[in-house]
């Protein structure tokens, strides 16, 4: 089994990247001990601001198409949302609208945990909803969902592993879904 592992957000110090590599090592250490993971890191893109004349005088951009290979590449995908304003990180918008002109199932049926976190207490609760309620437009396959409340009460950084004994075994109940799919 191949997973593919991100925090939709481009900041280089993400919670939400944080907890989708600590989803991913969960299933490779836990579940499914000859697991692959691959993380993609939005940090590193450079993309510019999606734009039908943009389109139109070059194409996609090659983040894009970098995005849906490595999307299919996997086998299941463990996907973390950060929440800027109730919504999604305009880096994760961006890309998704690039995205989604090439290929509309972005997620390309593929299997998947969405996670959430956040240092407030609803952990990103707004942007998971929204990511699942537009998943099946997008050919995701969502297995589970787990919003992590108070990221920094419930996550030590250090050992990278989630101490909040309630949030960590709702973690591993949903990733166990993927196991089963």
């Amino acid at each position: 089994m191949k997973i593919l592992a991100f925090g939709a957000s481009s900041s280089r110090r993400s919670i939400n990247h944080q907890l989708a590599r600590h989803a991913a090592d969960i299933v490779r250490e836990e579940l499914v001990t000859d697991a692959q993971s691959e993380e993609f890191n939005l940090s590193r893109l450079v993309l510019s601001l999606y734009s039908e004349d943009l389109e139109r005088e070059q194409g996609a951009p090659d983040a894009a198409r970098d995005f849906l290979e490595a999307i299919g590449r996997a086998d299941a995908l463990i996907i973390s949302f950060a929440e800027h304003n109730g919504s999604y990180t305009a880096a994760f918008k961006n890309l998704f609208d690039w995205a989604s002109r090439i290929e509309r199932k972005v997620y390309q049926g593929k299997p998947a945990v969405f996670l959430s976190t956040s240092p407030g207490a609803r952990g990103a609760a707004s942007v998971l909803e929204t990511a699942l309620s537009s998943a099946p437009f997008f050919g995701a396959l969502v297995r589970a969902s787990v919003s992590i409340g108070s990221f920094h009460e419930s996550f030590d950084v250090e050992t990278g592993r989630l101490v909040e004994a309630d949030a960590a075994a709702r973690l591993r109940t949903a990733l166990a879904t993927l196991v089963d799919s």
